[in-house]
């Protein structure tokens, strides 16, 4: 199980890694071995999250995301094909703990009898001011 956060996390069954051969420089090591990870996870089949969660993750996967559900992370950053498996969990992981995470409802507040009154003053002697500046009618 992989934990997202402590109510919520994932079976490793859901994951689904296919190692392709990574681009850029390298030498031979390149195009022999294949060390970069594709992880994919099925997130609007997925029996492990919420549906608050999984409606989140959509919106922050963008371009990850295929149409049938399907998050994509693809990591070639490490020459190694431990390193990228890991790097990728992790992305998953972060992405779904910010899918996760939610703000408390805002409560709202009204201002303080005091407040109101200093922003009438205010107002008053503003306007006072606003008024000494008008032309003055001759007579």
């Amino acid at each position: 199980m992989i934990e997202i956060t402590r109510t919520i996390s994932i079976s490793e069954d859901e994951l689904e890694e296919t190692f392709v051969r990574a681009a850029g420089p390298g030498g031979q090591n390149v195009n022999k071995v294949s060390t970069a990870v594709q992880l994919r996870f099925d997130i609007r089949h997925s029996p492990s999250l919420p549906d608050y969660v999984k409606a989140r993750a959509e919106q922050l996967a963008g371009k990850r995301l295929t149409k049938d559900g399907v998050i994509v992370i693809s990591a070639m950053r490490h020459r190694t094909q431990d390193m990228n498996r890991s790097d990728a969990l992790e992305r998953l992981v972060t992405l779904l703990k910010e899918a996760a995470h939610r703000d408390p409802p805002r409560r709202p507040t009204r201002p303080s009898r005091a407040s109101q009154k200093r922003r009438m003053d205010k107002k008053t002697k503003h306007g006072a001011l606003k008024k000494l500046r008008r032309d003055k009618p001759e007579f």
